[in-house]
């Protein structure tokens, strides 16, 4: 016996659907498989750890470093490799590695680790060469090695496994890694031939650091103190103002001023200007805390009034998998240094604080601070010119009180269920002039997602599998420039390039407009949705509407909202020969025998969702047709075996209107079809339901289901509103 659940238990449903507000789950409105979507692939066979990228716009050309090897990639098309030169480890260093008990196979090799532009016709690179660091010149013309074997400590780590992070400012290397074998011994350092420069080695400056990004920021003209350019340092560190039974997990950004000479006496050859602040991200109405940094991009754009960076975070204890997007401004991170308090290490033991706020004199010039035009006016020209007393100050004080706030104070983008690696950003501006942060966030199982912000909600445009095996993303780039926009992912296993936007997938006006992408909108004259960064003609006539609001599409485009009538709620089963029993006669010859069978969006695509495994999901399909238009419903290519319900509305013109539904649940990911059938024609369309992981609670089936219900149902009452709206002015029409 099969048993339907009755049509009210559905109406229950999707009223508590729309009075229930889940946190942390926008879902991908449309996931791309793997093998659905053209990502070009680069991989060397036996060759592994493709994990630095420098992406050269002039040269069109994409450099990867990888284990014991360099090449050069055509930027456009990174399948086409131009150059490639390897740097392999002798057998006698492979042999020293092992004696000191590391992995002969793995672990002592060269892996490339530093991947910097030094000139324009050399690279600087620096490799782990089995635990003794080693960096030499790269020359671009012959692409060979220059066998300089320049000492890499403190500019590369020793152990593969360890953080590290680099960039390159007018020919020095800065470098945040560790300085030793061990790796117990943490450096921010300039490697300058003139001038380098590191910080202390005391547990104040640096406590168990997990080095993330680097990167410089020019001082703005506009700035008017004559000011010096600054470098920033982010990472994750083991706090040094409280200490409970586990270690605590901080973020931070630091900061240097690329003009730091050191001290003459006091911080000789140390960071004169070195200052860090803790990065706060979480969410202001909860208690969830984001304290572990895990990638950071700065996004500069023409329209921006300053550097703006974005930073991906974890919990610390993350076992449900949850990751979130904070975003800061330039400004917020400089306020904090150049007027912020300082911390001090307490002086009385209170319980776990360790550093508390210091509220004395700060010495004159202000300690931490680069020399501008205010100091040179007081004869301190250089850093060498700073009295002791401000020298000492910084030693003893290089952790700023106050903390760097995102912008609005909460998170851009909280997810659930995944855990974030990298992230890239992009501006791009709509057709009706708003500008939009588009946000390619990659996850530890090989996936793209790309989210914009609209109207104060997250909307995550799709998921992209970028990597076949599921493999964690170990690095992100992404090329702007006009005319060709890609996002350049590495593994261990290979590079894969992805443009922004699958434009030419979307097969329907609506389609097109419900993907709510910036980068995508409709051409009637076409009749295809295309990529606007691709086409320099005019956008008159283009489709785009950020809301989702469909209403625009050419009238071809069926948008039929079912008005009241005679209805029936059946059954489908597998051996249902013919359509469910209908309330009006089969039309015969005429008109009615030539309407077409539509499906009606949102697509089964369009309701793509990653569910736990046994954790309940629904999905549902509705579309016109002629009188005799039904369902088939298919799982992984064969007939479903249980019972589906299946509602029929007699419309005005002798069409008929049809929805199905089915809840279901997995053990395995699973693909399904829904095709409208009638002797008119055929149309189908299909998802994958991919099963994230094996295990879950009943709160989090519960969660998960109510949050997919709510991004597919909320769509669909858009998508109803505008038909509805539709109707309406056809019938005034009429």
């Amino acid at each position: 016996m099969r048993m339907c659940a009755p049509v009210g238990g559905l109406l229950t449903a999707l009223a508590v659907v729309f009075g229930t507000a889940v946190a942390f789950a926008p879902i991908p409105r449309i996931t791309w498989e793997h093998r659905e979507v053209q990502l070009v692939q680069f991989h060397e066979p036996g060759i592994f750890n493709y994990s630095a990228l420098l992406l050269s716009e002039d040269k069109d050309t994409l450099y990867v470093g990888a284990r014991e090897a360099v090449f050069a990639l055509n930027a456009h098309n990174i399948s086409k490799k131009q150059h490639e030169a390897y740097w392999k480890v002798s057998e006698d260093k492979k042999a020293k590695c092992a004696e000191k008990g590391k992995s002969k196979q793995t672990e002592c090799l060269n892996y490339i680790r530093v991947l910097q532009p030094l000139s324009a016709s050399a690279l600087y690179v620096c490799g782990t060469n089995a635990f003794q660091p080693a960096c030499d010149h790269l020359n671009l013309t012959s692409f060979k090695f220059l066998g300089k074997n320049e000492d890499g400590k403190g500019r590369c780590p020793f152990d593969p496994a360890q953080s590290y992070t680099s960039v390159m400012v007018d020919g020095e290397l800065y470098s945040g890694t560790s300085y030793n074998f061990l790796g117990s011994e943490p450096i921010i350092s300039r490697n300058s031939s003139h001038s380098p420069l590191r910080t202390e080695y005391a547990i104040p400056w640096l406590n168990e650091p997990s080095f993330v990004f680097a990167d410089v920021i020019g001082e703005s003209p506009e700035g008017g103190d004559g000011g010096d350019d600054k470098v920033y340092f982010f990472f994750t560190e083991v706090s040094v103002e409280y200490e409970f039974v586990f270690k605590l997990m901080i973020p931070r950004v630091a900061r240097v001023c690329k003009g730091d000479q050191g001290g003459l006496r006091t911080l000789q050859k140390k960071w004169t200007s070195f200052l860090k602040a803790r990065l706060i991200c979480s969410r202001p109405d909860s208690n969830l805390v984001f304290n572990v940094l895990r990638d950071v991009f700065v996004l500069r754009s023409p329209g921006l009034k300053e550097p703006m960076f974005y930073g991906v975070f974890t919990p610390q204890l993350n076992n449900v998998g949850l990751s979130a997007v904070c975003a800061y401004n330039l400004s917020t991170a400089e306020a904090v240094f150049s007027r912020g308090k300082y911390m001090q290490s307490a002086t009385v033991e209170q319980s776990h604080t360790k550093w508390v706020r210091y509220n004395g004199a700060v010495p004159t010039p202000r300690p931490g601070a680069c020399i501008n035009r205010e100091a040179r006016a007081a004869n301190f020209s250089s850093s060498l010119n700073l009295p002791d007393k401000t020298l000492q100050f910084v030693k003893d004080h290089p952790l700023m009180d106050d903390s760097v706030t995102p912008i609005d104070n909460r998170p851009r983008l909280i997810k659930s269920d995944v855990n974030y690696t990298q992230i890239v950003v992009d501006r791009t501006r709509a057709l009706d002039g708003t500008v939009h942060d588009v946000m390619f966030v990659s996850t530890d199982r090989g996936a793209l997602h790309k989210a914009i912000s609209l109207e104060n909600n997250v909307h995550i445009i799709e998921e992209t599998q970028l990597f076949q095996d599921f493999e964690p993303v170990q690095t992100l780039l992404l090329s702007s420039k006009k005319g060709r926009r890609f996002v350049y992912a590495g593994s261990n296993s290979g590079v894969v390039q992805a443009p922004v936007a699958f434009c030419g997938k979307h097969g329907t006006c609506e389609d097109c407009v419900l993907a709510r992408d910036p980068y995508c909108a409709w051409s009637p004259a076409a009749a295809a949705c295309i990529a606007l960064y691709q086409t320099d003609g005019p956008s008159r006539g283009l489709i785009q509407e950020m809301s989702g609001d469909a209403s625009a599409c050419p009238a071809s485009s069926p948008l039929p909202f079912p008005p009241p009538g005679s209805s029936s709620l059946s059954c489908l089963v597998p051996d249902s020969s013919s359509s469910p029993r209908s309330p009006w006669p089969a039309s015969g010859p005429g008109p009615d025998s030539r309407l077409q069978v539509t499906l009606l969006p949102p697509f089964l695509s369009d309701q793509a969702q990653h569910v736990h495994a046994l954790g309940t999901f629904h999905l549902f399909c509705h579309a016109t047709g002629p009188a005799d238009v039904h369902f088939l419903w298919e799982k992984n290519g064969r007939e479903l075996e249980v019972c589906v319900p299946a509602q029929t509305h007699a419309l005005p013109d002798g069409r008929a209107h049809v929805l199905s539904w089915l809840r279901d649940a997995l053990r395995e990911s699973a693909e399904y079809r829904c095709s409208a059938l009638a002797t008119a024609g055929n149309k189908t369309s299909k998802v994958r339901v991919i099963v994230t992981r094996l295990e879950a609670t009943q709160q989090e089936r519960w969660t998960r289901e109510l949050a997919t219900w709510r991004a597919v149902v909320g769509e669909h009452d858009r998508m109803m509103h505008s038909w509805r709206k539709e109707w309406e002015r056809c019938n005034q029409d009429t």
